[in-house]
């Protein structure tokens, strides 16, 4: 089957159709944590949508090299050391070394990670791990005439370099509109410009993870960080560039112009972003107070919520909108998910039981084909969720013995739905193979047993009340020519 694959580019505003640079091979980059900072749920969003993305262009057959870097750096983003700086603030106040703190945010973000099923990226560089690129990129940057430096921190020229390059082309935004929005100079302003931004910083002498430099001691402005990883990791020019929206107006518009001033060349050929998280229709923020993180959500341990929501679950309440649009938490539309997930892998259960037949009631290749569209339409998870829905109809219907199915479709619609549930939207059973679900199943034997010695004696009163106890409490039993098979309807 040929896949043509569409994906949404921000730059051009519009769907094109995918065509890597080096065929078979992509090239992505996804902006990661900040690791003195609890990883949030819109970076979760973030994350899980571009594992979906990166497992779907694995499942095509490409070879990708994923990079997600790790902002350690220690910095705030601004372009100068203002304020308090929280990392240094917490090594104090903890009596911590910085790489501690890193280490510590590290190992928390990669198990939330593996809790959502993540795979993980095939290179991770931080930017404590990259000084000496960021120095000399930025050299490179002055060399061209771009940048100038003040009092030890370097400066990007944005009027200039937006004399030949247009700096807003991401945002569709000129420079004048660009202008209005920022504050004029004030005397004490070392920039030229209003829009100018910082390559290299100098660093006061209390600030605790600073490096030499040509131009002193320093550290790293936020954007550099990424332009000079994605470029020694994936090339002056490459694939997918990807990361929250949030990211497009100041970070991707300055990594855009760093890197085109260094090398002269479109750094990304397909822009990706995310959209935003909302809770019950308002933007999500720790001021809001609606803001919470993923043990939380996953312990239900917040006034928000109702209970505590299992990964799977929540992963699988992300896929079902497109990761271009607003996601929306509500107790609501979690709980619907779960009833979802659940009824997902119930009709994945049954798959291996099924009894076949010389034809087929239901288009087995239609929907298999309905599947790679949906993921070919940049990414749409919704409808490919959709049609795996369709499947599970399917399965069940079969199940009940309403319709048939070949032994040919059978095995078209036992991939189909594995490759697509489990490879593609990353999703796993959460109850199989563990200690309760063998208890669970130990218990069940027993009670079909006892079921099946009182219809022996023709008991059918002690029969059917067990039948109606399960039913109860949510166990479906059939008595089939086979056998008796049970289910927990959700």
């Amino acid at each position: 089957m040929e896949h043509q694959l569409q994906i949404y580019n921000t730059l051009s505003r519009k769907k094109e159709h995918f065509k890597p640079i080096n065929p078979g091979m992509v090239g992505m980059y996804v902006c990661g944590p900040t690791v003195y900072s609890d990883v949030h749920l819109g970076n979760c969003r973030t994350f899980i949508s571009f594992d979906l993305i990166y497992r779907y262009l694995l499942h095509l057959g490409y070879k990708v090299r994923y990079v997600r870097n790790i902002t350690d750096a220690g910095h705030l983003e601004g372009d100068r050391d203002e304020g308090d700086d929280k990392f240094a603030k917490k090594a104090k106040l903890e009596q911590l070394e910085p790489m501690e703190i890193v280490q510590r945010y590290t190992l928390g973000f990669h198990d939330v990670m593996r809790e959502f099923n993540t795979l993980p990226p095939s290179i991770e560089p931080t930017a404590t791990g990259h000084i000496c690129e960021q120095i000399e990129m930025a050299k490179e940057i002055i060399a061209k005439g771009y940048a100038y430096e003040v009092n030890g921190t370097v400066y990007f020229d944005v009027e200039k370099y937006n004399k030949e390059f247009p700096y807003g082309q991401l945002t569709n935004r000129k420079l004048e509109e660009l202008l209005e929005g920022t504050r004029e100079l004030g005397g004490q302003d070392e920039k030229k410009g209003r829009l100018d931004f910082a390559l290299w910083i100098k660093a006061k002498p209390e600030h605790i993870m600073r490096w030499p430099s040509p131009w002193g001691w320093g550290f790293p402005g936020w954007h550099i960080e990424c332009s000079a990883m994605s470029s020694k990791y994936l090339g002056d020019t490459f694939d997918i560039h990807g990361g929250g929206m949030d990211l497009q107006a100041t970070h991707h518009t300055n990594e855009i112009a760093q890197s085109q001033a260094c090398n002269h060349k479109a750094p990304v050929n397909y822009w990706m972003h995310t959209n935003m998280l909302t809770v019950n229709g308002t933007r999500m923020s720790k001021s809001a107070g609606n803001g919470f993180l993923p043990g939380e959500l996953f312990t239900g341990n917040h006034p928000l919520l109702e209970k505590g929501y299992s990964p799977m679950a929540v992963r699988f309440f992300m896929m079902q909108t497109h990761y271009r649009s607003t996601l929306d938490f509500s107790n609501e539309a979690l709980q619907a998910s779960e009833k979802g997930y659940a009824r997902l892998m119930n009709a994945i259960k049954l798959l291996d039981n099924l009894k076949t037949s010389s034809t087929s009631t239901s288009n087995i290749q239609e929907l298999k084909k309905k599947c790679y569209e949906a993921m070919n339409d940049d990414f749409n998870a919704p409808i490919l969720v959709a049609n795996l829905f369709e499947g599970a109809r399917i399965i069940n219907s079969v199940n009940d013995g309403k319709e048939n199915i070949s032994a040919e479709d059978l095995q078209t619609l036992k991939e189909t739905m594995h490759n697509f549930v489990f490879d593609v939207l990353g999703l796993k059973n959460e109850s199989s193979n563990t200690s309760k679900d063998k208890a669970l199943q130990g218990v069940m034997d027993i009670i079909l047993d006892i079921r099946k010695e009182a219809k022996a004696k023709k008991d059918f009163a002690t029969s059917d009340k067990l039948r109606d106890d399960l039913a109860k409490n949510n166990i479906t039993i059939k008595d089939t020519k086979d056998g008796v098979t049970w289910s927990i309807q959700e």
